[in-house]
């Protein structure tokens, strides 16, 4: 049997082939879903992606499965609650961006998925190794400023762009992995 050619993050844990196999680049829609990729990709600023991957169960429990509605309601006594939750990063800067973001989409009555999706390059090149992945690129730094502008926290271009990656926005599996598509 012959194993497949991944990306060489792809590899390292069964955490990560199972993220990397299944989920990371993969189009992803819906403002929740897309509000939990963006806080979760600001929680992981810093921190290893296995962390936040690992967490990810009680961070859905911890943040009402991240309906921003819901977690827009939340009070001083619920980021108590949230920085003695050993299951997630307490981390009170990263927790009180999560909640003020969520505020920002409700107010706005924000379609964050056509706001984030307006972003997406209409011509990327697949990185031929891993060297070749950009941690920014125009359009994260476009979101990034258009998303500061609308009030969001802890959202730069390098998170932008991992969040990019991770919900399909580019697809930057190198050229051998068995993931890369045309």
């Amino acid at each position: 049997m012959t194993e497949l050619e991944r990306c060489p993050w792809g590899n390292s844990t069964p955490d990560y082939v199972a993220y990397h196999d299944t989920e990371w680049g993969v189009e992803l829609h819906g403002t929740n879903e897309l509000y939990e990729r963006m806080s979760l990709e600001a929680f992981q600023s810093g921190l290893s992606w296995i962390t936040i991957l690992r967490k990810r169960p009680a961070f859905r429990a911890a943040f009402a499965d991240f309906d921003p509605e819901r977690v827009a309601e939340f009070g001083p006594a619920d980021v108590e609650r949230l920085m003695a939750d050993t299951g997630i990063v307490r981390n009170r800067l990263k927790i009180d961006a999560a909640v003020h973001n969520a505020r920002v989409i409700a107010e706005q009555d924000l379609d964050l998925d056509a706001l984030l999706w307006s972003f997406a390059p209409a011509e990327h090149v697949r990185p031929a190794t891993i060297t070749d992945v950009p941690a920014i690129t125009e359009e994260s730094k476009a979101m990034a400023k258009e998303l500061k502008r609308r009030g969001f926290k802890f959202l730069g271009p390098t998170t932008c762009y991992a969040l990019m990656q991770a919900t399909g926005m580019v697809d930057d599996h190198i050229a051998t992995c068995f993931r890369a598509t045309a």
